[in-house]
């Protein structure tokens, strides 16, 4: 659903914001990079249907496929994101702990509902690094979440120097809470809502443990079985005052090991995917343990900037209805 802000008025003219992007985008990889020791790669656009490379995300989206001419008509699908592609690189690069990896990733999600934050488009970091069998911890975990804090705290800083108008809003520290206590925090409200009231409170919050049920037989979100713990991750959530709402900047987490990717499967009632390449691979110990997600840029960009809608920092496709209503309050989409 769309939501049109009370008096919106963009605080960047349009050759300005262009330039605004490249900068968020250029100090944003280059901090990440050097605060979690990561190295760039280049990303596939598509992979193999069938090889289990490709993650499900919330288990019912479909990836946009093709048939490859060259190749019998094989079928290839624009990825959704690149989580389980990033551990298979960091066992091909054979990668130490404490080092990893990042990616720009550009996908296309064909079942988006379209709205101020939804788009057909996907622009993200993916990224992953090696890690220790003791390091597979909630402290360990909070270590880097803290770590990607701090980075978009600079960055928050370096646009406030560069555009003195627009002034930063993040809290000194982010808030780190389970989706159990957020659930027994506000038990007779939706998810959406227990984020709107955590985000709105702390103004940056690390929710964790996405994808398994709560006390009350419910998840807080979905989460593919096979990528994350449902244990060892979460969502990083800032409060966006231009929106009004709780703005989700990052999903990422621990990822499963053996026994994590078996009892999963399990419960998701997905063992068939077992003789898949990826998991096979998985469960023959043939990739290494690891950490990773994904940061919206895009989002990052909106954020910062403070715009209304993400059509005002990326280019897409939205319909002409939204595209008019947006013009008459002074939001102009690409």
């Amino acid at each position: 659903m769309l939501f049109i802000p009370k008096n919106y008025r963009a605080l960047l003219v349009p050759e300005t914001q262009e330039q605004a992007i490249k900068e968020i985008k250029d100090l944003f990889q280059q901090e990440l990079s050097t605060e979690l020791g990561l190295r760039r790669i280049t990303a596939p656009m598509f992979v193999l249907s069938g090889t289990g490379i490709n993650d499900d995300l919330n288990g019912t989206e479909r990836a946009v496929g093709f048939p490859i001419k060259d190749l019998g008509d094989v079928r290839a699908e624009v990825v959704h994101s690149l989580a389980k592609w990033k551990r298979m690189k960091l066992a091909e690069y054979r990668i130490s702990a404490g080092y990893g990896l990042y990616t720009d990733m550009n996908a296309i999600r064909a079942d988006e509902e379209l709205d101020n934050i939804h788009s057909l488009y996907v622009d993200q970091w993916d990224w992953e690094r090696t890690i220790t069998q003791r390091q597979r911890t909630t402290e360990f975990l909070t270590e880097i979440v803290r770590k990607i804090y701090a980075v978009l705290k600079r960055v928050e800083g370096k646009v406030w120097e560069l555009h003195p108008h627009i002034t930063p809003t993040l809290p000194d520290q982010i808030k780190f809470i389970s989706a159990q206590e957020l659930l027994d925090l506000y038990p007779t409200m939706t998810t959406k809502e227990r984020e709107n009231e955590i985000a709105r409170e702390y103004g940056a919050v690390f929710i964790l443990g996405i994808g398994g049920k709560l006390s009350n037989g419910e998840k807080h979100d979905g989460r593919a079985p096979d990528y994350d713990d449902w244990e060892l991750n979460g969502d990083i959530v800032l409060w966006n005052e231009v929106l009004e709402s709780a703005f989700e900047i990052s999903s990422m987490g621990i990822r499963v090991d053996k026994e994590g990717l078996e009892r999963q499967l399990e419960a998701a009632g997905a063992n068939e995917r077992k003789g898949l390449k990826y998991h096979k691979a998985l469960l023959d110990g043939e990739l290494p343990l690891s950490i990773g997600g994904g940061i919206g840029q895009s989002r990052l960009c909106m954020f910062f900037l403070k715009t209304a809608h993400i059509g005002e920092v990326q280019s897409s496709i939205w319909s002409e209805q939204m595209r008019q209503e947006c013009r008459n309050h002074g939001i102009f989409l690409k």
